[in-house]
């Protein structure tokens, strides 16, 4: 797991349109292959018809968190409380484009890019991206 956020969007609402946007932003900048496995929590916008119907469009297996079970989802539920306690609760927006663009920064210039993660052996999701992909070229 990179620890990489690859889709993402914003809205008022948390609905199906939302995660079909995130999604689809996922899907255009990585390109997954198929076998690509979806996990998500089981909010009524992940559990949605619309939702299923463009994962199988992807060829994209769903999988979802054990009912009650916050741990199955750890990994984007650190991201948030990262988010929250480092950027979100130092500051007061005045608008939702605000926020937005903050946000927008946080995850592509640092989040991605600098942050370094303890699973990642203390590298950023794209520095460890990058050291993958010459390990792949070498023992290709």
């Amino acid at each position: 797991c990179l620890k990489k956020i690859v889709g993402y969007a914003f809205s008022s609402r948390i609905d199906t349109n939302l995660t079909v946007s995130a999604l689809k932003m996922a899907v255009n900048r990585q390109r997954p292959q198929n076998g690509l496995i979806f996990h998500s929590d089981r909010g009524v916008q992940y559990a949605s018809s619309g939702y299923r119907e463009i994962l199988a469009e992807y060829n994209i297996t769903q999988s979802m968190s054990g009912k009650g079970d916050p741990y199955d989802n750890a990994v984007a539920e650190n991201f948030f409380s990262c988010l929250k306690c480092e950027l979100v609760h130092h500051k007061h927006y005045k608008t939702r484009s605000e926020a937005q663009a903050d946000i927008f920064a946080y995850i592509e210039a640092y989040y991605n890019s600098v942050r370094p993660q303890s699973t990642l052996n203390w590298l950023s999701p794209l520095a460890y991206e990058h050291m993958l992909s010459i390990y792949a070229a070498k023992v290709a």
